[in-house]
């Protein structure tokens, strides 16, 4: 018997300009993180998320969103969380 190999086609490669717009338009359009304060940079595929962040729920909702996205190998989450202090 005689095997055929198949090629198959490989999937198409993701840029970094995509990955950032898609990050960012999930971020901000997430009631939870509400994308405020979060700067994302993109470099080879892995994400990184910058800023302040009023919660910790709201760090970690970040990340598992940029997780998300196709094209990303990996997030390196960098927020700070820091309650906002009311104006006197």
């Amino acid at each position: 018997m005689m095997l055929v190999g198949v090629a198959l086609p490989r999937p198409k490669e993701v840029s970094d300009d995509e990955i950032h717009d898609k990050v960012r338009l999930r971020l901000t359009s997430d009631a939870v993180v509400k994308g405020g304060g979060i700067d994302v940079d993109v470099k080879d595929g892995v994400v990184t998320l910058h800023g302040t962040v009023e919660l910790e729920k709201q760090k970690t909702r970040a990340e598992k969103l940029a997780k998300k996205v196709s094209g990303v190998k990996k997030v390196n989450n960098e927020l700070k969380v820091a309650p906002r202090t009311a104006a006197p």
